[in-house]
């Protein structure tokens, strides 16, 4: 993202919200099951109702994915992804950029997908750059 450890972890400059509270468990491969359908639905729309400052939201993974962007994205997560300029420019508020999620698992995807690398990136650590204000 282009931020320092400090501005990262600054709570007035970044939020990390899961999609759910809890930890769904594992799947047979020792993965991580989704999160549970009932979690978002009870406290996703408050918890961003509190935060009225958000400029723009990393959609990071198909379920954050789907919850932001509405039920007409839950094509798939490569479809959202290649379709981020489209996302992002879209009139709303806040603005959502829709991103694969950064695991080890998707080392392949990343390789399979230059423009991530080349033209999503350099726009995603812009973005965020111009949000951050300056200190002095």
């Amino acid at each position: 993202m282009g931020v320092s450890r400090e501005e990262f972890y600054d709570p007035a400059l970044f939020a990390i919200a899961p999609m759910g509270f809890c930890f769904p468990g594992q799947d047979a491969k020792g993965g991580d099951l989704p999160p549970r359908c009932e979690c978002a639905p009870a406290w996703r729309a408050p918890l961003m109702a509190t935060m009225p400052q958000i400029e723009f939201v990393l959609a990071i993974g198909l379920y954050a994915q789907r919850w932001h962007l509405g039920p007409e994205f839950g094509r798939s997560l490569t479809r959202n992804v290649e379709d981020w300029r489209a996302i992002f420019l879209r009139n709303t508020s806040p603005r959502i950029i829709p991103l694969p999620h950064p695991s080890w698992r998707n080392t392949g995807w990343l390789k399979r997908h230059p423009f991530f690398e080349s033209e999503l990136l350099p726009v995603l650590r812009s973005e965020i750059r111009l949000s951050i204000p300056t200190r002095e």
